[in-house]
């Protein structure tokens, strides 16, 4: 990758240059490219571990309009090919139980 201008395109070629750090990635949860990168700087190699700094990933899509931005992100700032990138862990959202459910509940005597 060359830092010789700032209009370069990153090496994912998805056309975003190094001046777009305030672009959303992760939407669900507001979390920027900048944030993103400050992770992976930090040490975050997979994409739960910039969950966990970021919150990207945690929103209602649970990382399913992200999780390939931020392997191309961490691809890019490790050098990595994206294949050997883990992956989050999946796992489906949590709904709301009504009180009155619990309230409802009587338990085995």
């Amino acid at each position: 990758m060359s830092n010789s201008t700032s209009t370069d395109d990153i090496a994912c070629g998805c056309g975003i240059n190094q001046e777009d750090e305030n672009l959303i990635i992760c939407r669900c949860e507001e979390v920027t490219r900048a944030e993103i990168i400050s992770a992976v700087r930090q040490g975050a190699r997979t994409v739960d571990e910039v969950k966990r700094r970021t919150r990207a990933g945690m929103g209602l899509c649970q990382s399913k309009t992200c999780s390939r931005l931020v392997q191309r992100i961490i691809s890019e700032y490790t050098g990595t090919p994206i294949a050997d990138i883990q992956p989050s862990s999946a796992r489906p959202p949590v709904r709301p139980i009504p009180i009155r459910v619990l309230a409802a509940f009587e338990p085995e005597e």
